[in-house]
């Protein structure tokens, strides 16, 4: 939606961008069989060298979607139910099915993010992440303020 006026970056219009984002990559999911969720949390997994910690796996999850530890455990447990993950011990590694699959997914995605961003200046999309960076952390803060 193009309005007269540039709106102020806000909560509100954060919230609508990441939600209209989101939307794309769950209407693309129910083909490939995993959750908004399991695909966020197999992502550290795939983009790793070696195995990871599962418990760091969890961490990611909660910091990056604020869910609680117990549904972050769960998304891992649906992957490694899936066969994308392996439990290894301690440690969980991706399966060639969890490479795949988000090889796959980010493919698609990039294909649709890159005509979502085309045309915007390159010194936009800096001061937008150099702002947006900042909001997340200033948030994060208020939100362990509020969680003590």
């Amino acid at each position: 939606m193009t309005t007269a006026t540039t709106p102020t970056v806000n909560g509100r219009v954060i919230g609508l961008a990441h939600y209209a984002g989101r939307a794309i990559v769950e209407s693309l999911l129910p083909r490939y069989g995993v959750t908004f969720q399991q695909l966020v949390t197999l992502r550290p997994a795939a983009v790793a060298d070696a195995p990871v910690e599962r418990d760091e796996l969890v961490r990611q999850v909660v910091d990056g979607l604020k869910v609680d530890p117990v549904e972050a455990q769960g998304a891992v447990e649906a992957l490694i139910a899936k066969g994308l993950l392996a439990p290894e011990a301690s440690l969980v590694r991706v399966t060639d099915s969890g490479r795949d699959l988000y090889a796959a997914t980010s493919a698609e995605t990039a294909e649709i993010s890159a005509r979502i961003y085309a045309g915007i200046p390159a010194e936009d999309l800096a001061a937008a992440g150099r702002v947006l960076t900042l909001v997340t952390e200033r948030a994060n803060k208020e939100l362990a303020a509020l969680s003590r």
